[in-house]
């Protein structure tokens, strides 16, 4: 596990984040994704503190593990990546307008996010041995 420094903060904030195209529509080939992929890093780039670890998907969704720091909500990260994406594929693939004409977005209103975190039970047991063993350094591994 990698835990990241900020300047009043340690954290390890992952999810794993499922979007949805709007209608279910199968609008993802490899090129489109592979177009995807690059606008992700450039998000990343303007907003280095959001980290796309991981990135797949199928022909109507994308899995993302996204590391969002606790300075930021993860509804507002989620609507950044939306936007960006968004608008940036109907401006490169023309059929992608057509599919979704009179609106602005590729993507559902909603999303589907869970953490991923620590072994919880590695921190029960770090918590019930709190005062016995060490001060605790050896828990996590720091960035």
């Amino acid at each position: 596990m990698q835990l990241i420094r900020l300047a009043h903060c340690v954290y390890h904030c992952e999810y794993h984040v499922v979007l949805v195209t709007k209608y279910r529509r199968e609008i993802f080939t490899e090129g489109i994704f592979a177009y995807m992929r690059e606008r992700m890093v450039e998000v990343t780039e303007y907003y280095p503190q959001i980290k796309i670890r991981e990135v797949n998907h199928d022909k109507d969704h994308l899995h993302m593990l996204v590391s969002i720091p606790p300075t930021m909500g993860v509804g507002k990260v989620i609507g950044i990546i939306k936007a960006n994406t968004a608008r940036q594929i109907k401006q490169k693939f023309p059929f992608v307008k057509k599919v979704y004409w009179g609106t602005d977005s590729v993507w559902s209103e909603g999303y589907f996010v869970t953490t991923v975190g620590a072994n919880e039970k590695q921190i029960r047991k770090y918590i019930e041995e709190q005062g016995k063993k060490d001060l605790g350094q050896t828990l996590f591994e720091t960035d």
